[in-house]
């Protein structure tokens, strides 16, 4: 019931400020394109954020250890929304496969508006890593939407991380 509990209490106050890495810096697409990156870390209870695991650019593989009973690992998920010139808002669902708890992967909403004067916005998820190892998804349902022009974009990807 207490990992459930951390569980909440980080899905709840999923936003920080801080990181042990700075965002990934977007590739591709035209200048002023709605875009997403990240960075997933690893550590303990006390410091998720203490390995890094992977990123978004550049891309490499996605290895996380697996918890076990005598020693849980928790991973920490930086999102970072990138502003597309004029104010924009991303907004839809993350959903975290390798997260512990249920035999559903935990979702986590994204309702987020980098300003125009702004370049980026971000958003974090802290979790326990799945017991059981095998690969999992980490899975974007967005949509960002340009507030000038009205233009919205869909953001999807997935993203493979395997636990072992």
């Amino acid at each position: 019931m207490r990992t459930h509990s951390i569980m909440v209490a980080a899905l709840a106050a999923a936003f920080t400020s801080a990181c042990a890495r700075s965002a990934p810096k977007p590739i591709g697409g035209a200048p002023g394109t709605p875009h997403v990156s990240w960075i997933i870390m690893s550590g303990d209870r006390d410091n998720p954020d203490q390995e890094f695991v992977c990123q978004s650019n550049p891309r490499n593989d996605c290895v996380l250890p697996v918890s076990r009973p005598d020693a849980q690992v928790f991973s920490d998920i930086h999102f970072y929304y990138h502003g597309a010139g004029a104010e924009t808002k991303y907004a839809g669902s993350i959903d975290i496969g390798f997260f512990q708890g249920s035999t559903q992967s935990h979702t986590a909403q994204t309702d987020m508006t980098v300003k125009k004067s702004g370049s980026i916005a971000n958003q974090s998820v802290t979790g326990i890593v799945a017991a059981t190892a095998g690969t999992y998804a980490v899975t974007f349902a967005l949509a960002a939407t340009v507030s000038d022009t009205g233009k919205s974009q869909p953001i999807r990807d997935s993203v493979q991380v395997v636990v072992r």
